[in-house]
């Protein structure tokens, strides 16, 4: 086997959310789904001369050595103009929100715009971007010759060619990939500047009905990874067992995580040198910009009963009766504005092309979305000049305790 791809499909596989998004966009037919399937040496995208076949972004999970756990996004061409073409370039753009690397498919020198923009906007945005001249093994060695070079003039990048049935310049694209993985940022910790080697962690995880059966949720089980990985001891509990785990300690912890919702009862009893966060306020800082977020939960006070407000979840769920975005926080928020208030929900994927119909923005933790599609969305989010914070930030302001949690700021 290959030791440089590795598309282990085990239950112990890094998160989505937490692995290089490697973004490959082009026009119709321009190869993008061939060309993935090279790389990954499977069948991973349907493959079709029939136009249009790929009509949703395709996710391929997958590790490359000298990038490490990645997934691949083939996507639908940026060119379609069927029946349902809007709506599948529209998935594509989404897509693009969240590469980390862009791969830009280029197959014909007679129109190239399509191609730069889209790289011109992945400059714009700080997302290496590489240009690739696909189907080589359909040209002469003069035509392609040409044609990168045409690549080249227009974009000043170096192309790659490449030809998805021989085989010819897959290895020089992976390289490519893995010396663009290189210029992404450096990768950040969970825990941030707040534990140190041999620490005593408390994590306070309420297993309620909202808690998934039988399993943890994604921000408790990477918490207690870094935990681990830091070598800090990891104190794990409901919050009835809280103090009693407290009193069993020699010394108080030095860090006590939990649930943004029993932030209150679990404050009433923090020993005082113990410091105190949320897993969605590391969340916060770990996938977003928690400067922003804080900054922007204190137009709460400027709401009032004709004030819009999104809570915008990052994942589809089946809310429960007693759903933290879509009721504990609402009325939260009404108690203080009044019943009046609007208060709308996008799920998953779905966020606002307007966002400047809304006073304030509540996104949740960001568990399911890579930091880079986190950030998207409030980039964009600044450009409509709306706040927008999170969960576990508008608890603790809610509930009067954010100067008391540890946020990563000193300013608040």
């Amino acid at each position: 086997m290959d030791k440089s791809l590795n598309t282990d499909k085990s239950l112990n596989a890094t998160p989505v959310s937490s692995r290089t998004h490697i973004g490959f966009f082009g026009r119709m037919n321009a190869g993008k789904s061939s060309l993935i399937n090279a790389l990954a040496r499977q069948p991973v995208s349907i493959v079709s001369a029939e136009a249009g076949t790929t009509t949703d972004v395709v996710k391929k999970t997958m590790e490359i050595h000298g990038i490490g756990p990645c997934v691949l996004l083939d996507t639908a061409g940026y060119d379609d103009t069927g029946a349902l073409g809007s709506l599948r370039t529209a998935a594509s753009r989404k897509a693009a929100a969240s590469a980390d690397i862009a791969a830009v498919i280029f197959s014909d020198a007679d129109d190239m715009t399509l191609e730069l923009t889209w790289i011109e906007s992945f400059r714009a945005l700080s997302v290496p971007a590489l240009a690739v001249v696909s189907h080589a093994d359909e040209r002469s060695d003069a035509e392609n010759a040409a044609l990168v070079e045409a690549v080249r003039a227009a974009s000043g990048l170096e192309p790659i060619l490449v030809s998805a049935a021989t085989g010819q310049g897959v290895d020089e694209l992976r390289e490519a990939l893995i010396k663009a993985a290189a210029r992404t940022p450096e990768k950040r910790f969970i825990l941030g500047g707040l534990v140190a080697e041999g620490d005593v962690v408390v994590l306070v995880m309420p297993q309620d009905p909202q808690a998934p059966e039988g399993r943890l949720i994604i921000p408790e089980v990477q918490t207690i990874r870094e935990t681990l990985d830091r070598h800090c001891v990891a104190v794990c509990v409901q919050p009835e067992e809280l103090q009693r785990a407290l009193d069993s300690l020699r010394e108080p912890p030095a860090l006590i995580v939990t649930d943004s919702q029993v932030f209150d009862s679990v404050y009433a009893v923090k020993p005082e040198k113990s410091k105190l966060t949320s897993f969605s306020i590391l969340f916060a800082a770990y996938k977003g910009d928690i400067a922003y977020y804080t900054d922007s939960v204190r137009a709460i006070e400027s709401l009032t009963e004709r004030s819009r407000v999104l809570i915008a979840e990052c994942c589809t769920h089946a809310p429960l009766d007693e759903d933290i975005g879509r009721v504990k926080i609402p009325r939260m928020l009404r108690a203080r504005t009044g019943p009046g208030l609007t208060v709308d929900v996008t799920a998953g994927a779905d966020f606002p092309a307007h966002a400047g119909d809304y006073d304030l923005i509540i996104q949740c933790g960001g568990c399911m979305l890579n930091r880079r599609a986190v950030c998207a969305r409030i980039a964009q989010a600044r450009r409509a000049g709306v706040p927008m914070t999170n969960y576990g930030v508008t608890i603790a302001y809610l509930k009067g305790i954010l100067d008391k949690v540890e946020t990563g700021r000193e300013d608040i």
